[in-house]
This record gives structure tokens, sequence and C-alpha cells, in this order.
């Protein structure tokens, strides 16, 4: 096993027999870093996860040029997005500690003259002009027990922003040609889709992540616009074995990971 890259914050260590990818990755909680940024995150409840690295890189924003990332969190979504396109973007937070760190991450970043993040609850957030590209990472444990860190609580739990809120919220801000993308729990499916159709909204591509061969989908993507159309749907396997990752996977992140 190669040992590379190693600074005070994190090691990474790449396994390459045989051919295999096993990616081994310590690092201290407050950081995490990616090839052209750097995640604070000692200031925020819900930390960077697969959730919104698969979020920020599986979003179609290729003719976007206004982006809202719904529930920024650390700014993770919004900085894989700017990287990705030319777009200017407002990432919305309601806690103020993560908001606060949102913006320290994105003032440290290459593209901090192009993301605003603003510190709002997103029900009530109005703009002049209407978005190309929204995104979020809601809340998702809508029935379970909930933890006694209140921020935690906001940041992981639907009590105050829940799928007919933020689906209502989309119908008001998203451009008539825009795209709404989103990352759920595979179970909600069924429900964030009725609620979708409510408000006028309509999938076209979806992609059920597993994460281990043999396995049922935990996570889905979804990209609804208002046009109503044939859905692509795909499948991701993300591991192979315990971490070691498909080249599917590996192709989908390479552009952000350190070592890929």
């Amino acid at each position: 096993i190669k040992k590379r890259n190693c600074t005070k914050y994190e090691c990474l260590f790449l396994d390459e027999e045989n051919g295999d990818r096993r990616i081994y990755l310590k690092m201290a909680n407050s950081f995490f870093h990616f090839k052209q940024f750097t995640i604070r995150q000692d200031k925020c409840a819900m930390k960077v996860g697969t959730d919104g690295v698969l979020l920020g890189a599986w979003t179609p924003v290729e003719s976007a040029r206004r982006i809202l990332d719904v529930g920024t969190g650390t700014g993770l979504v919004a900085l894989m997005l700017a990287q990705r396109s030319p777009a200017a973007i407002t990432a919305l937070e309601i806690d103020e500690n993560s908001a606060q760190q949102a913006r320290e991450n994105v003032v440290r970043s290459p593209w901090s003259n192009r993301i605003e993040v603003v510190c709002t609850d997103f029900r009530t957030f109005v703009s002049e002009n209407k978005y190309d590209s929204i995104v979020s990472n809601p809340p998702y444990f809508m029935d379970s027990l909930k933890s006694p860190d209140e921020q935690r609580n906001t940041a992981r739990h639907d009590s105050r922003l829940n799928y007919s809120d933020l689906l209502q919220g989309v119908k008001r801000l998203l451009s008539p040609h825009g795209v709404f993308t989103l990352i759920i729990p595979s179970v909600a499916v069924a429900k964030v889709m009725t609620t979708a159709y409510d408000y006028g909204l309509f999938p076209f591509r979806r992609l059920d992540v597993i994460t281990k061969p043999g396995g049922t989908a935990k996570r889905t993507l979804i990209a609804f616009s208002f046009l109503e159309q044939k859905c692509r749907e795909e499948v991701l396997l993300t591991e192979i074995s315990r971490q070691q990752y498909t080249n599917e996977y590996i192709t989908l992140i390479k552009d952000y990971f350190l070592n890929f």
C-alpha cells in the first residue's frame, strides 16, 4: 500500500495491487481537502458526506447561468458546481453557524466572486430573477428519533423544511426551462414523485445508488423539469468491496477527490 500526499490534516493510502484501486482516507474531522478547494466543517452539524458529493458531481448544470443551492451546509455542493459551471450561485442556509462556515469556505475558494451565501429560510426566500438550476440535499430523517442537538436536528430532519415546502419553493423560483435536482433516501422516492407531480414537476433523469453488489438502492438522485418526458433511469454501484470503488463511481468524482 502506497502512502501519498499526506498533510497535517489528511492522509490518503492507495492500494493498486492487481489493478485495483482501494482508497483509504484518514482526516481530521474539521477539514476535508478536495482538488481545487478545502471544506472546513467544525461549525457545521452535518459534515462532508457521500450524498453531497454525489449531488455536486451528478447535477446537470451545463447551460445554467443562475444556480440556487437550498440548504448549503458547508457550501460543498455550491463549490462543486462552481468548479463545473461559470454560473452565478446563491447558496441558502437557515443555520447561522453553518452559513458562516460556508462563507469562509467560499472566500478561500477560487470562485468567491460568484457564490453568495445567504442565511435565510428557503420558504420565505424571494428573488427578482428565477434560477436555471436548483439543487438540494434536503433533511431526510423524517420519522427517526431526533438528536438532542438542535443544530443537527435542523440539518437532518424535515421539521423545518419538508418535501412539500421544498417543491413548492422550487415551483416558485425555477425558470420555465430550468432543472431541479435533489438526492433523497430511496424509500422516499414515491412520496417525492407524487408531491412533485402536484407542483407540475416531472422527472427526466434518475440515478439509484447501490453501495455493494447485490444490495438495494439507499439513495436516489432525481432531476426534474416542468416538461413532461420519458425519464432516463440508471443505477450506480459505488463499491465492488469495502473501499474498492467502481470505475463508474471514480469517473463521476475524480475531478474532485485527491489522487483520482
